[in-house]
């Protein structure tokens, strides 16, 4: 009994043993599993990395990718432009790469490049080089544009926007600074002539300021002359409008513009005092808020007419009807002798404070005697516009002189006197400065349309605006 028992526990033994070694073999066959599951996963791992960065270092191609809009940088990279890219939040970013996903795919396409090359760029911050690298790229930049010479800003803005309203201060025009201010421009012809108002487009206009530059024009409404504006009603409705469209357009340009009731035929201002009183009341509630209007009174009285017995009265009323509107704007009154005899207002001008008073030359014509007059005038702090002069005789065909055209220029630019040429037409005439058969409304910068008169005074201008800047 003892032997069998010993038997069977042995027995026993020896299946406990052999059900103990089948637990273990089954034990260890499962840990072989679970380990060459963790090597495969990290052999597919590494392969799809080496794919990824394979993909990477080829060609820019995205086809059949979605690429993120948005790169989760590791660094603050460099992007082309000179900035740095800051270092985003990945979680942020994966959001956002999920919501750029599902944004429209024609602007996805046209970013997946762009996103493709900074994806690289970005991998490639992961060496230890790296930042150093990006910290020294925008170095370079800074350095390349230090080194290059900086250049000087041009004044900002129209002449009207840097100069504002302009009123009279002793002798001068100044600008809402206070500071002195030459007005530059040109004057149309007869603006109800021909094609004459066709200089007044926004293209033309554009050119003279910007190529000539002008920071003014005149627009003369010839008065008494066949088509004027006191000879019917449909032509004064007629050049009515055409001085708007006028002011309108150097308005959209910011620049100055004088509105020039252009007496010639009739000599005397006084004749026509009434549709005068009318039509600058009219324009004053039209302009009175506008600080780019100017208003000549009268362009050349003649004929006997002189300054004290009505020239004087008569830009009195019209200026105050003017006033009577609010409007502050600035005046100009003409002179006797077709605005030659400046100094009959001395120690005789207008009670008004805001009022400059006409010179006009022609440079063949009126030469040094004319000259001094000015000075003495200005010496006694008159304050003088040159609303119209030309580089010929006084009837405008002949006698071109650049001599003399630039002794006048010398002394305008001294005093600060601004000025206007006669004209800016195609007329054939010397005076003229566009050759004949030009297409006013569409002129070019540059001299190729120019007479010789207009090709000189282009020179002047810009050389004037030039020692102004």
């Amino acid at each position: 009994m003892k032997k069998i028992s010993t038997r069977i526990l042995a027995v026993l033994a020896a299946m406990t043993m052999l059900l103990a070694g089948c637990s273990e073999s089954d034990s260890l066959g499962s840990d072989s599993k679970k380990t060459e599951s963790s090597s495969q996963s990290q052999t597919e791992s590494s392969s799809d990395a080496d794919s990824s960065d394979s993909a990477d270092e080829g060609d820019d191609s995205t086809s059949g990718a979605d690429v993120p809009d948005v790169i989760p940088w590791d660094y603050d990279v460099p992007d082309p432009s000179g900035n740095t890219k800051p270092q985003e939040d990945s979680s942020q970013s994966s959001s956002d790469s999920s919501s750029q996903s599902s944004s429209d795919s024609s602007h996805k396409q046209s970013e997946n490049t762009t996103a493709a090359s900074a994806a690289t760029t970005a991998k490639r911050q992961t060496t230890a080089a790296a930042p150093r690298q990006t910290t020294a790229a925008p170095k370079a930049t800074t350095k390349a544009a230090t080194a290059a010479p900086k250049p000087t800003p041009a004044p900002s803005g129209t002449p009207v926007q840097r100069h504002g309203a302009l009123h009279i201060s002793g002798n001068h025009i100044v600008d809402s600074k206070g500071q002195v201010f030459m007005l530059q421009g040109m004057s149309t012809h007869g603006i109800m002539w021909e094609d004459f108002s066709n200089i007044l487009s926004a293209n033309s206009l554009k050119v003279l300021r910007d190529d000539w530059k002008c920071n003014a024009v005149r627009i003369a409404m010839y008065t008494e002359e066949w088509g004027g504006y006191t000879t019917g009603s449909g032509y004064a409705a007629q050049a009515k409008q055409k001085v708007i469209s006028g002011v309108a357009q150097a308005t959209n340009l910011g620049m100055y513009v004088i509105i020039d009731w252009h007496i010639l035929k009739d000599g005397n201002p006084q004749k026509h005092q009434s549709e005068a009183i009318a039509f600058f009341t009219e324009m004053a509630n039209r302009y009175k808020n506008q600080s780019n209007v100017i208003f000549e009174l009268c362009n050349e009285p003649n004929g006997g007419a002189n300054w004290a017995s009505n020239i004087k009265p008569y830009c009195q009323a019209v200026v105050s009807a003017i006033r009577k509107t609010g409007a502050n704007n600035l005046v100009i009154c003409g002179t006797g002798t077709w605005s030659q005899d400046i100094h009959q207002v001395v120690g005789n001008k207008l009670s008004d404070s805001n009022c400059a008073y006409t010179l006009h030359f022609y440079a063949n014509t009126h030469t040094d005697w004319l000259r001094q007059r000015l000075q003495q005038c200005y010496n006694s702090g008159l304050p003088v516009l040159v609303t119209e002069f030309g580089t010929c005789d006084a009837s405008g065909n002949g006698g071109f002189n650049e001599s003399q055209t630039r002794q006048w220029y010398s002394l305008l630019s001294k005093l600060k006197v601004g000025w206007f040429n006669w004209s800016a037409c195609g007329k054939a005439e010397t005076a003229s400065a566009f050759r004949t058969g030009t297409n006013l409304s569409n002129i070019s910068a540059g001299e190729s349309q120019l007479t010789q008169s207009g090709k000189l005074i282009r020179t002047l201008f810009r050389a004037n605006a030039a020692n102004a800047a």
